[in-house]
């Protein structure tokens, strides 16, 4: 227990913050505002054990000069201070910029006074006297919370208009990829997207529609893939009553639903060749002739395409019409996958954990640094899109808990021993990950039986039930995941 000092040897209240020296590598600032020396020392003592970086005050009105200096993740906050009391300081936060966590002291008898603290703002309370464990996983968890919101804000500033929030990273090449947005967003050029899937093609289409000077009009996107070459030539350019069966009435087309705005052709690289023809058609003459009809209608529309295959080569193979090609890629812009930007996976990862507890109502959940290290080992074949899903998966099952590289991949089952290997050798695992993955699997085939599977294996039970352990100690493995 951390206890507070007696009257009799309670000092006066300090005049200044006192900054103390920890360790270099800090797990955050904390501001410890308490009149008692006593237990100010200990908190100090406790905090900086632990890696946190200390500030004292002595009273209400010595905390809000520091917070109006200094950044804080944490701020321990004593309700019952001399001259400026705790829920006064609480009161005037408003008047400082601070995004500090504030969690405050109380003695057992004041929980009215606490439930009040909440209510101005606290993000927790902790009842004195003081327990250690308990202190130290609050403290804990309102830094994580504070550290991550900052870090997520800081995103901000390589994102692109309103989608700010989904467009995230900071890597070279996500650099390049957002000055050639602000490059061509605001002209008339024809933009051709390339990326594989999951990479965030359609965001990028958006982005551009969004920045331009089309935005207060629509943006119409089609996948070209999703629709057999019947219906996708209707879709596009429109058709007359009766051109054919089951056309009871007119209908335009999306070309024509995008006038002054914006259309996003993705898969572009599916289309048949007389759609491509026709398309062609529309962008030289800016005009539109639906199905079935005699005269073309003047169109005004932005063309943006995308594609998860080479262009430029189906072009050589024959594949696609080397004239279309040609008027797509005037602005050719192209997504890395996210194994070309693995400096991105942590704060994507942060991300979207942040994104779905909220979304779902939950805790944001813990990613340790192995398991970090293992997602950013991890080539993420679907890109941002698997990671999106791995993650929100996670956030489901263990919400406000650890996140766990268990299934990485997919939601699948890891597959049979006999598939490891070759899944291994294509994603470049370590050979730590490939003897979970086999034991795991194994384990799996002898329907969790350790006794089998340890005969598989060649080793002891002792070793399997070891080697559970560790997995799961190392946030690799959950309890509700134990084979």
């Amino acid at each position: 227990m951390i206890r507070e000092g007696s009257e009799q040897t309670r000092p006066g209240p300090p005049d200044a913050v006192r900054p103390l020296e920890l360790p270099s590598k800090s797990r955050g600032r904390v501001l410890v505002v308490e009149d008692d020396e006593l237990v100010r020392e200990l908190l100090r003592e406790t905090l900086g054990e632990h890696g946190y970086d200390v500030e004292e005050a002595g009273d209400g009105a010595a905390a809000l000069r520091a917070l109006s200096e200094r950044s804080f993740e944490v701020v321990l906050l004593d309700l019952h201070l001399p001259r400026v009391s705790g829920l006064s300081v609480l009161s005037a936060l408003s008047a400082v910029s601070t995004d500090a966590r504030f969690i405050v002291m109380t003695a057992c008898g004041s929980v009215e006074t606490a439930v009040e603290a909440m209510k101005l703002g606290a993000y927790d309370y902790l009842r004195k006297p003081l327990d250690e464990a308990e202190l130290l996983s609050v403290v804990d968890r309102a830094g994580r919370e504070v550290t991550l919101r900052r870090e997520l804000s800081g995103l901000r500033h390589f994102a692109v208009a309103e989608w700010q929030e989904r467009i995230v990273g900071k890597a070279p090449a996500m650099r390049r990829l957002f000055r050639s947005i602000e490059q061509v967003a605001a002209t008339r050029a024809s933009v051709l997207i390339e990326g594989e899937s999951g990479t965030g093609k359609e965001l990028v289409a958006r982005a551009l529609h969004s920045l331009s000077t089309r935005a207060a009009k629509r943006f119409v996107p089609i996948n070209c893939s999703a629709l057999p070459h019947s219906l996708l030539e209707a879709e596009l350019f429109g058709h007359m009553k009766g051109s054919f069966t089951g056309a009871l009435e007119s209908r335009s087309g999306l070309i024509e639903e995008a006038h002054g705005g914006t259309l996003f052709l993705d898969e572009i690289s599916t289309l048949d060749e007389d759609i491509q023809v026709k398309l062609l058609r529309v962008l030289q003459e800016r005009q539109v002739q639906r199905v079935g009809a005699r005269k073309a209608s003047p169109i005004d529309f932005r063309l943006i395409a995308a594609t998860n295959r080479n262009l430029e080569m189906l072009v050589r193979e024959g594949q696609f019409r080397d004239d279309l090609f040609y008027r797509l890629n005037v602005f050719p812009i192209r997504i890395p996958p996210l194994r070309e930007r693995k400096e991105d996976i942590p704060l994507l990862a942060h991300y979207f954990g942040l994104r779905f507890s909220k979304q779902y109502g939950v805790e944001p959940p813990e990613i340790p640094p192995d398991v970090m290290r293992g997602l950013t080992a991890y080539r993420w074949p679907g890109n941002v899109r698997e990671l999106e899903n791995f993650i929100e998966r996670n956030v489901i099952m263990h919400p406000g808990g650890r996140i766990s590289l268990l299934n990485l991949g997919g939601s699948a089952p890891r597959g049979s021993p006999a598939e490891l290997g070759g899944r291994a050798v294509e994603e470049k695992w370590p050979l730590g990950r490939l003897e979970r993955e086999y034991i795991l699997a194994v384990l799996d085939r002898c329907g969790g039986r350790q006794t089998e599977a340890a005969e598989v294996l060649g080793i002891n039970r002792r070793t399997i039930h070891r080697k559970l352990k560790q997995y799961r100690e190392e946030g690799l493995l959950s309890e509700e995941e134990k084979p």
